[in-house]
């Protein structure tokens, strides 16, 4: 059966940001005098919560600490923030799958104020159909996320995928119990994607449109 709901995560998916929270998170690492995580490390955290995040990309980051180094975090982002952009052909691609009257949504680690941002500078809040984030219900990769836009939506699992750039994102999907489609142009290897066992990992926009629009349709 053809997929007749898509989920997209968002940062490293849809929008070309995976260098800007790895260099946010090692800026804020920097003005609070704690070590600083290899870029490697910052990006395998990319698509969890924050709060999950932090434990893991820096670990000695004690609780007292946390409002200032999410104050400066906020501050690097932000300061990128111009420079962020939907990866090319992202928008066609979605307007193609809504022209088959697909539906679509976001699982993202963003939170919900984070989320709203973006979704109203690219433009692109009235293109989803719903959406889930990181501080409303479980982080990934918990398939809560999911469960959710599927009940909402009313779709059963067999004709959900889920697209994401992480480990998190394809493991989320499993737990679920619906399909994963990684791609390899954001923050994960591809070895970490294939190691979820996905439906298939694309290593471009143009590669995922190829893969995604036969198999997509109400």
């Amino acid at each position: 059966m053809p997929y007749s709901l898509v989920v997209f995560d968002w940062d490293g998916t849809l929008m070309d940001s995976t260098n800007g929270i790895v260099a946010a998170i090692q800026g804020a690492c920097r003005d609070l005098d704690l070590p600083v995580p290899t870029a490697s490390a910052a990006s395998w955290v990319i698509g969890l919560s924050l709060e999950s995040a932090l434990r893991r990309a820096v670990p000695e980051l004690t609780q007292a600490m946390v409002p200032r180094f999410l104050e400066r975090y906020r501050t690097h982002y932000l300061l990128r923030d111009p420079d962020l952009k939907l990866f090319d052909g992202i928008e066609p691609l979605l307007g193609a799958l809504a022209d088959r009257q697909v539906r679509l949504a976001v699982a993202t680690g963003k939170s919900r104020v984070g989320l709203n941002r973006v979704l109203a500078a690219t433009g692109l809040g009235g293109v989803f159909d719903a959406t889930r984030t990181a501080d409303e219900t479980f982080s990934k990769p918990h398939p809560a996320m999911l469960h959710e836009l599927m009940d909402e939506l009313g779709v059963e699992p067999e004709r959900v995928v889920m697209v994401g750039d992480t480990s998190h994102d394809l493991q989320m999907a499993a737990n679920a119990g619906v399909h994963g489609l990684g791609v390899a142009y954001g923050a994960h290897s591809p070895q970490e994607l294939q190691g979820c066992g996905p439906q298939a990992v694309v290593d471009s926009v143009a590669a995922l449109r190829e893969w995604l629009l036969p198999r997509a349709g109400a």
